[in-house]
């Protein structure tokens, strides 16, 4: 079996051609979307990250606000950025870099940004939105690939749905989501991480693999059920080289899988640059 890949790369470029034609016209109403960004520090994929963001944001309309503060910046100094996007009505929705630097609060910054401009979806009150299934921004990497999935029509409804990885960022956002009764979701969840003995036990049942646990090459072939869609949702760094969570060998075995580059990276930016131009959507 040679597996289908998930192309996210080619589905992200759509969305981002549609959201063109949304800024487009909130521009004309004299309402162009503005994205915060706050950088703390060096680290060089923060940084990558951020520029990226930059970029798109560009490419289809939204003004980008960005803020690079050293990495001795102090708690102070980093609410005061937050708390000046917030008071700015040309800043529709803030992006503060994760991970700040040590010492930093992280949390306390987090909960720092009005709700309505966390374009993430990681504020308490939209996780509690999406908990009780009312509408708010979602997080950006799980709907990202609840879109891959329904692009290309891999069933999920009603099917075993096996997590890897319960982190605030994916995983645990994502069981939610895939829960819940809504299109392309309403599935039977399962998560697992590292600290479970036998993970293969369990993923070997389900219909959908998708690992956000950060290590390369945890799901091999013989973790998948043949034909059952994989997503490789974590990466790490070996050097300057991306690392998924996929070993090579489960393209043999599955019906779909997400590419090593391309897959759901460039989804998650693409539903962040969607957030982004819903909150500027949103304001009356």
């Amino acid at each position: 079996m040679t597996a289908q890949l998930l192309d996210g790369e080619r589905l992200a470029q759509r969305i981002k051609m549609e959201l063109a034609d949304r800024t487009a016209r909130l521009s004309a109403m004299g309402r162009t979307p503005g994205l915060g960004t706050l950088l703390v520090g060096d680290n060089p994929s923060s940084a990558r990250y951020v520029a990226m963001k930059v970029e798109e944001c560009r490419e289809i309309g939204v003004r980008s606000f960005d803020e690079h503060l050293a990495v001795t910046a102090s708690q102070s100094e980093i609410e005061a950025v937050v708390d000046r996007f917030n008071a700015n009505p040309e800043i529709h929705s803030i992006l503060v870099q994760l991970p700040l630097p040590d010492g930093i609060n992280q949390e306390q910054v987090l909960l720092r940004v009005r709700p309505e401009k966390d374009v993430d979806g990681l504020h308490p009150t939209n996780l509690g939105r999406l908990v009780m299934g009312v509408p708010g921004p979602l997080p950006c990497t799980p709907n990202g690939i609840v879109e891959l999935l329904a692009e290309y029509r891999v069933p999920v409804e009603g099917k075993h749905v096996a997590i890897i990885g319960r982190g605030l960022t994916i995983g645990r956002p994502l069981a939610l989501l895939l829960a819940m009764r809504r299109p392309n979701c309403n599935a039977a969840v399962t998560v697992v991480h590292t600290g479970v003995a036998d993970m293969g036990a369990l993923t070997r049942t389900a219909d959908v693999i998708i690992s956000a646990a950060g290590v390369a090459g945890i799901v091999t072939a013989d973790m998948v059920k043949p034909g059952a869609a994989v997503v490789g949702a974590g990466t790490t760094f070996e050097g300057k080289k991306l690392l998924s969570d996929l070993h090579d060998d489960v393209a043999e075995k599955a019906a779909w899988v997400t590419p090593r580059l391309g897959g759901v990276g460039p989804m998650t930016r693409a539903m962040l640059l969607r957030n982004a131009v819903l909150a500027a959507e949103k304001v009356r």
